[in-house]
């Protein structure tokens, strides 16, 4: 029974420089527990990524496309901020190792300090616990093969990429 207090909508925010099929799984798992799932891109206008993000919005949007609850947005700042204006007021993070419960703990205790946002943390699928977006771009950048590890979108665009280096 959906209550008052329930949560209906909820964020997956990161970078996604590239998306993975870590990050897939998380998404998907999300989507099949809430109504809607919005997978915001971390605009870091310090840091230079392989891709645009304009570039990982669109990659995103395609291998999201089969989820009809799944909405793709940008957002820079606070993330917190970003949920108020959305009115979002939950965050899913995948965790892969105690290491990131560590680091991912921290932020969800400020964000719920900040603004009460709770954070929900889903356990990563073991075949895809040892993935990362920088561990992808290394591999792919040394010519090795990433197929299997990202979406079939994603590896062309890394062969492209990494062509153009």
């Amino acid at each position: 029974m959906k209550g008052v207090n329930c949560v209906h909508r909820v964020v997956c925010p990161g970078s996604f420089d590239p998306v993975t099929n870590g990050h897939l799984d998380i998404i998907s798992r999300a989507a099949s527990l809430y109504d809607e799932v919005v997978v915001a891109v971390l605009i870091n206008v310090t840091k230079k990524g392989l891709f645009t993000v304009d570039e990982r919005v669109e990659i995103l949007g395609e291998v999201t496309a089969q989820y009809g609850n799944v909405k793709i947005d940008r957002f820079h700042g606070l993330l917190v901020d970003f949920c108020a204006t959305t009115g979002i007021s939950a965050v899913v993070k995948g965790l892969r190792a105690v290491s990131d419960f560590e680091y991912e703990m921290q932020m969800a205790q400020m964000n719920y300090r900040m603004a009460k946002v709770e954070t929900l943390f889903m356990t990563t699928n073991p075949q895809f616990s040892f993935l990362s977006s920088s561990l992808i771009k290394e591999i792919a950048r040394y010519g090795g093969d990433v197929s299997g590890l990202v979406p079939e979108p994603v590896v062309s665009r890394l062969h492209s990429r990494m062509a153009e280096e």
